[in-house]
């Protein structure tokens, strides 16, 4: 039987210094910092095709596809992010530090696979399968706004001097 010696490593903020560190040293950390605005330009061209197509019914080919695009955007950073969580805080997912981003992630990621389902099974006509995509981004855009906060709080706390520990 082996007993661990209690971790006297602080949490200050976001990361602990050994999380930060292992952050810092992983490929996955800038691999999901040109996946992140890849991600969102890709979902700015899609999002303005889906309303194209939804103002004046022409283009569905095109705003169809760019879902299909932007849904394996999510799909490659949601695998990258998995395993830049891994190797930063020691799981998969549902990190204690991005609990609440990575569950709301899931429905981001199902209403997108629901959009592929209805797409190439045909169980929705074009119109509500727009305003499916159009579900999945508005929770997108919520999900990504939970990462963008939480990152710029970690990136404040990081920059304002800590309190020596008594």
């Amino acid at each position: 039987m082996s007993i661990r010696a209690p971790s006297h490593t602080t949490r200050v903020g976001l990361y602990t210094p050994e999380e930060r560190a292992r952050r810092d040293a992983t490929i996955w950390t800038p691999v999901q910092g040109v996946l992140a605005p890849l991600q969102f330009v890709v979902f700015l061209v899609s999002l303005a095709l889906v309303i194209r197509y939804l103002s004046i019914g022409e283009g569905y080919a095109a705003a169809a596809w760019s879902i299909v695009a932007k849904t394996g955007v999510l799909y490659i950073i949601m695998i990258t992010g998995a395993i830049w969580e891994k190797v930063v805080f020691g799981q998969y997912l549902l990190a204690p530090a991005f609990f609440w981003e990575d569950v709301f992630s899931f429905l981001v990621i199902g209403l997108h696979t629901a959009y592929l389902w209805a797409l190439f099974s045909g169980a929705l006509a074009p119109v509500p399968l727009m305003w499916l995509a159009l579900a999945a981004y508005a929770a997108y855009v919520i999900n990504a706004t939970q990462f963008v906060l939480k990152l710029r709080a970690a990136r404040l706390q990081a920059s304002t001097p800590q309190e020596a520990p008594a």
